[in-house]
């Protein structure tokens, strides 16, 4: 039986990764914590997740993707924008053969962080 990978952070998440996917996801990462300065970084799922009042997103190297998890609000949200990506529910693929859309990216981390605060503070209101 394969013996299952477990991560401590995002850095040995990253460092696992193949040299050429290494650069797109320090990107990614950067962009992340640029868009969402307050978020803290933890591995979730045995991916890199970026949490903000709960989960903001994930993401996670694939042979020919990057798959980019926004939960499906975040997809919704700027539907238009990803017509050209593969995605389901809450996940969107970006080929590696493309250059990563990190402008789209920071506007999907920058909403989601908003609406992770504003269901925050709504539950907050609720408990006074």
């Amino acid at each position: 039986m394969k013996e299952k990978i477990t991560y401590g952070s995002i850095d040995e998440y990253i460092a696992a990764c193949t040299p050429e996917v290494q650069p797109i996801l320090q990107t990614l990462r950067q962009v992340i914590q640029e868009a969402a300065p307050d978020a803290k970084e933890k591995i979730s799922y045995q991916m890199p997740t970026f949490e903000l009042h709960g989960n903001l997103v994930h993401f996670a190297a694939f042979k020919k993707h990057i798959g980019f998890y926004p939960a499906p609000s975040g997809i919704e949200a700027f539907q238009e924008e990803l017509k050209e990506y593969h995605k389901s529910k809450g996940t969107l693929q970006f080929p590696l053969d493309q250059p990563l859309p990190y402008d789209l990216i920071s506007r999907i981390v920058k909403y989601r962080a908003a609406s992770n605060k504003e269901k925050a503070e709504t539950k907050l209101k609720k408990k006074k």
